[in-house]
């Protein structure tokens, strides 16, 4: 896989020195932990405190809390997309559910950030619709090639499945296993049918 394969059109720009772009992973790791376990409104002295770097270091790499939210955003984002070209090498149908259950551990993850972002940005800002077309790119080959192999009903869309699994992503005061239940029963409406799922 090239680096071109693996980056998404909205890969972070890193540092390019290895002690600046160690800092940079350590803030967005310690940020993703932080937003996790506090909400996407903790302070950037804890995030700072947990990456172990001085809070002049955090601003040097994110000058505001908007870019840094943007930055574990984006990093998720490409680790989903990443995901995408790494599951090509199972057969279709499994493939495409592995992803697809990523993407909902993904959605239900990236909630609070989104929402913070939004009260930044558009929801029809460069941000948003470049982070939709990313997905778009990586998943809908996962659904043509599943469908191409009869595992997957050839009547749904990409943007059906989005749609599905987006809804199943959200659903409010879920647990973990409902959702997974949840996705799994969808997932059987989208094999219903398959010539030779």
């Amino acid at each position: 896989m090239t680096a071109s394969e693996t980056q998404t059109p909205l890969t972070p720009r890193r540092p390019t020195r290895a002690d600046a772009l160690r800092n940079y992973e350590r803030l967005v790791g310690a940020a993703r932990e932080a937003f996790a376990e506090g909400g996407a409104g903790t302070s950037l002295e804890e995030v700072a405190r947990r990456a172990e770097v001085g809070i002049g270091t955090l601003y040097r790499h994110f000058p505001s809390r908007q870019a840094l939210l943007e930055a574990v955003y984006l990093d998720e984002l490409e680790a989903i997309c990443k995901a995408a070209a790494q599951y090509a090498e199972l057969p279709p149908w499994q493939a495409l559910t592995a992803w697809l259950h990523d993407l909902v551990a993904y959605l239900r993850t990236k909630r609070a950030l989104a929402d913070q972002l939004l009260e930044y940005l558009d929801r029809d800002s460069g941000l948003f619709t470049g982070c939709r077309g990313a997905l778009i790119a990586a998943g809908e080959p996962l659904l043509e090639r599943a469908q191409s192999a009869g595992a997957a009903r050839s009547d749904v869309s990409f943007d059906d499945v989005i749609m599905g699994v987006s809804a199943i992503g959200k659903l409010p005061g879920a647990s973990p296993s409902q959702v997974e239940r949840v996705l799994d029963m969808t997932l059987d409406g989208l094999r219903y049918g398959a010539p030779n799922g």
